[in-house]
């Protein structure tokens, strides 16, 4: 790989992660509650996908089982962003996406859980700080409680289906995973809104939620996936979840710059942002010397 194709993809996953950042905004802009945006979003990301399936002519087959599995998985990611973005209405943009930081600590517990595997101790040290961040979120914020616990929730899940597709990414492309997870997250979301009688004047939409809905189902979800899987043809996965880890970063300088003095926290609340964004960069860092280390150790001397 040259210079500039490694520079050109570097450059391509930084804008992904800074799209993904902005959903935090567009999710504050739309004035529909959450439940019809995300209907939206999925409706509008998954006949986007199938579109480019349709001109890049990829075949939609996938086995019977994976399939349903899915489908089923379709259900924590249409739960996962109800969740995220009620919390940024509750509480603000910064809040909600600080607190969807806190997946790197439900993964950490729950991947060891589901796998049978022993959690390493550095997973737990990670997940100590992470808790220590988020405690101190909470007393410093507490008028945002319910924000709060919306986006833990939301990381939850997230944390979930992301096993879930850690899984399934190892026997299918990547891109129809997402592709059915949004017909099962849109499936989902249809029978309970009409269970509920979601399917109300709340789904009214005005022109400015037209628009910013359009962006968020087009290039925030559809377009920006298929950026994001595209790189890791030429960068590793490391790097790639390292620039990852930029979102919640991206997504609060966006929010300072849309809505200024709105966004304003207390200095527990950026203490506490600041624990868990430093555990997180930490973390990769930490577990590649480790395992720098461990290799170097298994080498034969000669």
């Amino acid at each position: 790989m040259s210079f500039s194709s490694r520079n050109r993809n570097l450059l391509i996953l930084h804008g992904t992660v800074l799209v993904w950042g902005f959903t935090g905004i567009l999710g504050s802009l739309i004035s529909i509650p959450s439940v019809p945006l995300v209907w939206y979003r999925v409706l509008i990301a998954f006949i986007t996908l199938y579109v480019y399936f349709r001109v890049t002519k990829t075949s939609f087959s996938l086995p019977r089982e994976a399939l349903l599995k899915l489908f089923l998985t379709g259900a924590l990611v249409g739960g996962h962003w109800i969740l995220f973005f009620q919390s940024i209405k509750s509480s603000t943009i910064s809040v909600g996406l600080v607190c969807l930081s806190s997946l790197t600590l439900f993964t950490a517990i729950l991947e060891p859980l589901i796998g049978r595997k022993k959690i390493s101790p550095l997973e737990i040290f990670t997940g100590v700080f992470i808790i220590c961040g988020i405690v101190m979120i909470f007393k410093f914020e507490s008028q945002y409680s319910l924000g709060i616990s919306l986006g833990l929730g939301s990381a939850f899940l997230a944390s979930l289906f992301s096993i879930i597709n850690s899984r399934q990414v190892q026997k299918h492309p990547a891109s129809l995973i997402s592709f059915y997870e949004m017909i099962g997250a849109f499936i989902w979301l249809s029978v309970y809104m009409l269970i509920t009688g979601g399917f109300d004047s709340g789904m009214k939409l005005h022109t400015s939620d037209f628009v910013y809905l359009m962006i968020l189902g087009t290039i925030c979800t559809s377009l920006a996936y298929v950026a994001g899987v595209a790189v890791l043809r030429e960068l590793s996965a490391f790097r790639v979840a390292l620039i990852t880890n930029l979102e919640p970063v991206y997504g609060i300088l966006l929010a300072f710059i849309f809505y200024g003095s709105r966004e304003h926290m207390t200095l527990g609340f950026y203490g506490g942002a600041t624990m868990i964004m430093g555990a997180i960069f930490m973390y990769p860092y930490l577990r590649n010397k480790i395992e720098k280390r461990k290799l170097q150790k298994t080498l034969p001397l000669v």
